[in-house]
């Protein structure tokens, strides 16, 4: 299971004040100056390890969630929606309405996304307005067009 870390900044008074010593062999060494206010988390390999370890914990709880999925006979419907965007940044237009083959029996249905591609930056995907037989998909982005791949799991979550 991850370990959250608790991510803290180096802070001293005064701020971004150094000290640069001469070592006389063509090096210098560089030193924070002034009082330490906050001891900064280390950026180390225990650190970054950490992080790691909790990237991959997620990537198997997703595997094994969809694994129990296909196992347990949820309802998957699968699909793909050509998303399109006329306005000008920061203005978009892209929302479009999703319509399911299958009524899910309640608004408590998970939806996968995937850009399958984009003409320009897509930002984020929105989805909104779930209904049992259908919602929204946007995409946030000031590009043209995107092409998003949707998974909507379902059936016993509820």
């Amino acid at each position: 299971m991850y370990n959250f870390t608790n991510w803290l900044d180096h802070v001293t008074f005064p701020s971004d004040l150094f000290t640069i010593t001469d070592n006389g062999d063509g090096t210098y060494t560089i030193k924070r100056a002034g009082e330490v206010m906050q001891q900064g988390t280390p950026q180390d390999q225990q650190h970054f390890n950490n992080m790691e370890n909790g990237i991959v914990d997620a990537h198997v709880a997703l595997a094994a969630l969809l694994n129990f999925t296909r196992q347990n006979a949820w309802e998957i419907e699968r699909g793909s929606v050509d998303l399109t965007n006329s306005e000008i940044f920061p203005f978009n237009n892209s929302i479009q309405t999703i319509n399911l083959t299958k009524e899910f029996g309640s608004k408590d249905y998970l939806i996968l996304t995937e850009v399958d591609s984009a003409v320009g930056n897509v930002g984020e995907i929105e989805i909104s307005d779930k209904l049992v037989n259908g919602f929204k998909i946007a995409f946030t982005g000031s590009g043209e067009s995107a092409k998003i791949k949707y998974t909507v799991l379902g059936g016993l979550l509820r």
